[in-house]
């Protein structure tokens, strides 16, 4: 079985950051990827893994230490959910959502009554996070969003509705965009909603093709009330927030796109390796051999480029177009991949036995989570040709 790569190392990642990568690995390999057959089966995470993630002080190694973090960076971050998906890409997903969309907005834009009140429990992994965009009008024209919040005295009165929502049913806070203003981006807030909240209920989830561990479902508000205190930011400016968020969140998403390429590659490998036929190991076999070596490339192109990004949004300088471009190519060479990877498998990869055929389910969300392929391709062009106007 083929080990992972070592692409990480030009980096120059500092002893903490490489203890946070290897403890991320471990636990993934030792205690995550023997559940992952029956997180896929039961559609559920197991609450013990949170837990453990807790323990490990995986969900808070982005986050400042006065809040219960390990004080370190995205990149830490990016590394977690890339060995988690090398695992288990359902758990990757819901732990994403967690530290890059749910908890990261508080940390960067919550007062500090509010990073006190919410983050040492969302790093210990008391409790979980989400992040409340889509609407059932409102994909990926996310600022058209119509959920309302109409403010009485001190609170927010909250009616509309969320769908396909990660980590829907067993969050505790959930980063709601909400409706204050007038029509467009201008007139968007960010609230803090929590469990329990009156008028506050979750609906279903459809049943999906891959990722079926990772929770997911409707958001629901009829008339609940929110209080004021937990307007995250300024009132109509809640855009910036939700957008910031999204382009750390699609670092997230080519993170986990290159640990499910990476499982994929070890899988195909290791099948190559062992399989043979006409006399020989299939992986002497030419188109086998290029395959293999296709995969190996959009890895090391990959994990280079999710790096990158990250180490530049720790930095603080422009990163939009570079997020996207990592989260638009790491996500469609992975299903490449994982394609592959069954079609190295013959009829095995076909079959349930095989894990390649839950990574070649799983791989289709990266190119439709936060940011179609298409909207990455808009947003790069804007980024480029948006200069020539």
């Amino acid at each position: 079985m083929s080990q992972p790569s070592d692409a990480f190392e030009p980096f120059n990642l500092s002893e903490d950051q490489g203890l946070v990568r290897e403890t991320a690995r471990q636990f993934a390999r030792s205690e995550l990827q023997p559940l992952a057959p029956e997180i896929d089966e039961k559609e559920r995470i197991p609450r013990q893994i949170w837990n453990r993630l807790g323990e490990l002080q995986l969900l808070g190694a982005a986050f400042p230490e006065a809040y219960g973090g390990m004080g370190l960076d995205g990149l830490c971050a990016a590394t977690v959910c890339e060995e988690l998906a090398t695992a288990c890409a359902s758990t990757a997903l819901s732990v994403g959502a967690h530290i890059s969309l749910g908890t990261s907005p508080i940390a960067k834009f919550g007062t500090e009554e509010q990073k006190k009140r919410w983050l040492p429990d969302l790093c210990s992994g008391k409790k979980i996070a989400s992040f409340a965009l889509t609407e059932p009008g409102s994909g990926s024209d996310a600022a058209g969003l119509a959920t309302k919040a109409v403010k009485k005295g001190d609170k927010y009165v909250l009616n509309g509705s969320k769908i396909f929502i990660t980590n829907a049913h067993i969050a505790d806070v959930y980063m709601a965009a909400v409706r204050t203003g007038g029509e467009g981006p201008k007139g968007i807030s960010a609230l803090i909603v929590e469990k329990g909240t009156p008028g506050f209920s979750v609906g279903h989830g459809d049943k999906k093709l891959g990722m079926r561990g990772s929770d997911w479902g409707e958001l629901l508000f009829q008339d609940a009330e929110v209080p004021a205190a937990n307007l995250l930011g300024e009132e109509n400016e809640g855009w910036k927030i939700f957008m910031d968020t999204l382009i750390g969140g699609r670092i997230g998403i080519g993170a986990q796109a290159v640990g499910l390429t990476q499982a994929a590659f070890e899988a195909a490998v290791g099948y190559a390796g062992e399989r043979r036929q006409f006399g020989k190991p299939i992986g002497t076999f030419q188109p086998v051999a290029d395959m293999i070596a296709n995969m190996s490339v959009s890895l090391e192109a990959g994990r280079l480029l999710v790096y990158r990004t990250a180490q530049l949004r720790d930095a603080g300088r422009p990163h939009t177009r570079q997020a996207c471009i990592a989260k638009l190519y790491c996500s469609e060479q992975c299903v490449k991949a994982c394609n592959d990877a069954v079609q190295i498998l013959g009829g095995y990869g076909y079959t349930k036995d095989f894990p390649v055929e839950r990574f070649y389910r799983d791989s289709k969300l990266y190119e439709i989570g936060e940011g179609t392929s298409q909207i990455q391709r808009i947003v790069i062009a804007r980024e480029i040709l948006g200069k020539l106007g």
